[in-house]
C-alpha cells in the first residue's frame, strides 16, 4: 500500500473509505480538521436521500483515531455530530486523545425537522490535540446558519459558516482536512480563506461534485 505524500494530496479530493485512505497518509501533517460526519441517525431527506454509513457506527472510532494521528500537535479539530449519538461521538473523540475545549451552536431560522421539538440548530465540538495557544479574537460559540437548499448534497453545509472557523483555527499556510467532505463545502471555504485542503469522500457522485467545486475558477459555487 503506497504512502500518500502531503504534496500529492494538497488541494485534492480523494475517493474512497476515509479510514483506509487516512492510513496511507503520514502522521502529523494536517494543521486543522473541519468535518461533518454521518450523525448515526439513519437520515432520510424529504425526497428520500440518505447518507452513506449513517446506519452503523463501526467507522467512528477508527476514523477519529486516524484524524488524531494526522493532526499536528497543539492543533484543532471541529467536528459536527448528531445529538442523538452524542455519547458515541464524545467517547470516540476522547478515546482518540482529543480534549473537548468548546461547543458551537448554529441557529436556524427554520425547522429542519419536527418531533417532540422543532429542530432549529446544528452543533459541533471544538476539539484539541495537545495544548494549542490562544491566538486572535475568539469565534462566537453561537452563530447564524444559512440555508443552502441542499442542492448538491442532502446535508450541504453553508460556506459562510465554515470559513470563519478555518480562518480562526488554521494557520495561513496550513492544510485543512475533511475526511467526510460530501459536496466539498469545506474545501471551497478553505480556498476562499487562502488555505490548502484535502477532502475524502466515499460516494462517487459527491466526490465528483466536490472536485468540480474545488477546481472552480470562481470557487463561489454554493
Amino acid at each position: 500500500m503506497s504512502t500518500l505524500l502531503t504534496q500529492d494530496i494538497r488541494n485534492t479530493v480523494l475517493a474512497g473509505d476515509c479510514v483506509k485512505i487516512m492510513q496511507r497518509i503520514g502522521s502529523a501533517c494536517v494543521d486543522f480538521i473541519l468535518t461533518d460526519p454521518p450523525y448515526l441517525c439513519r437520515y432520510r431527506s424529504r425526497t428520500g436521500q440518505t447518507i452513506a454509513n449513517d446506519n452503523r457506527d463501526d467507522w467512528l472510532e477508527p476514523a477519529f483515531a486516524e484524524m488524531y494521528r494526522l493532526l499536528k500537535p497543539d492543533s484543532f479539530c471541529v467536528s459536527f455530530y448528531g445529538w442523538n449519538a452524542a455519547d458515541k461521538f464524545i467517547g470516540a473523540w476522547r478515546k482518540a486523545g482529543f480534549r473537548l475545549v468548546g461547543h458551537l451552536v448554529f441557529k436556524k431560522r427554520y425547522a429542519s425537522g419536527i418531533g417532540f421539538l422543532e429542530s432549529r440548530h446544528e452543533q459541533a465540538y471544538l476539539l484539541a490535540k495537545g495544548r494549542p495557544e490562544l491566538t486572535g479574537a475568539p469565534v462566537p460559540d453561537v452563530m447564524d446558519w444559512e440555508y443552502t437548499g441542499n442542492r448538491l448534497h442532502p446535508t450541504q453545509n453553508p460556506i459562510n459558516i465554515l470559513r470563519p472557523l478555518i480562518e480562526a483555527f488554521c494557520p495561513q499556510d496550513g492544510l485543512v482536512l475533511d475526511p467526510f467532505c460530501g459536496s466539498g463545502s469545506t474545501l471551497v471555504a478553505t480556498r476562499l480563506a487562502g488555505r490548502s485542503s484535502v477532502g475524502i469522500e466515499l460516494e462517487d457522485k459527491h466526490c465528483h461534485t466536490a472536485g468540480l467545486r474545488l477546481n472552480s475558477t470562481s470557487a463561489t459555487v454554493h
